[in-house]
């Protein structure tokens, strides 16, 4: 079949796409743990070499992976795990299916592999599954619960002490202590629950967010010494985390991001400034200059 220049531009790029993904599922399907798992990605390595394939049977061409974006996300998978991986290179390649349309007229093949790609792989994803996303929950209460203490202690601490060296022992003191309380909580709660989780290991999670979080807001007060601008700083700093995690959420249980960014950062935020406030009254009233 000849092909018009335009059409055999976008059969390139798909082929490029399905070779590319195939070789990053190979790679993944191979350091995977679990059979299932690893069952699961080789499948969709193969789909993906069944639809470049297809597409070189128009192209008459062969075609080479992208192998920068091979190890870009094989390396993400390795970091953040590979549902997070796998997902998240979903979302990218979604825009490149709805392009199969332009081309359904002339390659009838292209609406099933738009089809295979819609449902087969978003089936085989929602089988997908893994340690720290099970314990996800106990990772949001340890951050979620740094992040309104400790940022509404830090505004506070800020306006009342004003000193960086007293705000940082404080935030730090105050910070330990809560992530090990938190942790013994989570302990105790999961332990209490009917729930396939591992008490200690979702104890370990929730304090390791905590303490996580307790370090990098407190940095700031160690590195500057100007309290107020430390503290915008800690503002910051909060919200690119509550960002950062609510979108790795987002992406591997495929939850919604504003809703869940918008919850986090109004709690924290709302919090830090009520604290500051309170902070500001508690010294006038008792009178305390350092």
């Amino acid at each position: 079949m000849e092909l018009t220049a335009d059409i055999r531009a976008k059969v390139l790029k798909f082929q490029e796409t399905e070779i590319t993904e195939y070789h990053i599922y190979k790679r993944l399907a191979q350091r995977i743990k679990s059979p299932a798992n690893a069952k699961i990605l080789s499948d969709m390595a193969e789909d993906e070499k069944r639809h470049y394939e297809g597409w070189k049977k128009y192209s008459q061409t062969e075609v080479k992976p992208r192998w920068l974006e091979v190890w870009f996300y094989y390396i993400i998978s390795l970091i953040f795990g590979f549902t997070f991986g796998v997902k998240l290179m979903e979302r990218g390649e979604e825009a490149a299916q709805k392009n199969y349309a332009a081309v359904a007229h002339v390659i009838p093949e292209a609406q099933v592999y738009q089809e295979e790609e819609n449902q087969h792989e978003q089936k085989l994803l929602n089988l997908l599954g893994e340690e720290r996303l099970e314990y996800a929950g106990s990772i949001v209460l340890g951050l979620n619960d740094a992040l309104v203490e400790l940022t509404g202690a830090l505004a506070g601490l800020t306006l009342a002490l004003q000193n960086v060296k007293l705000i940082a022992l404080s935030g730090l003191i105050t910070g330990i202590a809560a992530s090990l309380s938190m942790a013994s909580s989570e302990y105790l709660s999961t332990r209490s629950e009917e729930t396939t989780k591992n008490p200690i290991r979702a104890a370990i999670y929730t304090g390791i967010a905590y303490i996580v979080t307790v370090a990098l807001l407190v940095l700031p007060y160690l590195l500057f010494e100007n309290y107020i601008l430390d503290l915008i700083i800690v503002l910051i700093t909060a919200v690119i985390i509550i960002a950062a995690f609510n979108y790795y959420i987002s992406v591997a249980k495929d939850e919604s991001f504003r809703d869940r960014f918008l919850e986090m950062a109004g709690l924290s935020l709302g919090v830090a400034l009520f604290s500051f406030i309170i902070g500001y009254f508690i010294r006038q009233w008792l009178g305390v200059e350092i």
